[in-house]
C-alpha cells in the first residue's frame, strides 16, 4: 500500500492512465471489429473505407504508447491484404 505522498500521487496518476489507456484500447478494437466484421460481409467498399478510419486510430495507439508501433503495422498490413482479397474472390 502507498505510504508516503509521492507514493500516493503515483498510485492515483497510474489509475487515472489506466482508465485513459483502457478507453483508448478499447476504441480500437471498436474500430479494428468493423473492419473484420465489413471483411465477413464480403462488402469490399465498406471494408476499405473502415480500414481508413481505423488505421489512424492505431497510429494513434502507436504515438500514445498503448500498442507497440511492430503491433499495429502487422495489423494494418494483414487487414489491409484480407481487404485487398475480397476483390479477388468476387
Amino acid at each position: 500500500m502507498a505510504n508516503t505522498p509521492q507514493s500516493k500521487k503515483r498510485a492515483r496518476q497510474a489509475e487515472a492512465r489506466y482508465a485513459v489507456n483502457k478507453a483508448r484500447r478499447s476504441r480500437i478494437r471498436t474500430f479494428l471489429r468493423k473492419v473484420e466484421e465489413a471483411i465477413a460481409s464480403g462488402d469490399q467498399d465498406a471494408a476499405k473505407e473502415a480500414l481508413r478510419l481505423a488505421q489512424p486510430e492505431l497510429a494513434r495507439g502507436v504515438t500514445k504508447g498503448v500498442v507497440h508501433k511492430n503491433t499495429a503495422s502487422r495489423k494494418i498490413s494483414r487487414l489491409s491484404s484480407r481487404v485487398k482479397s475480397i476483390a479477388a474472390a468476387a
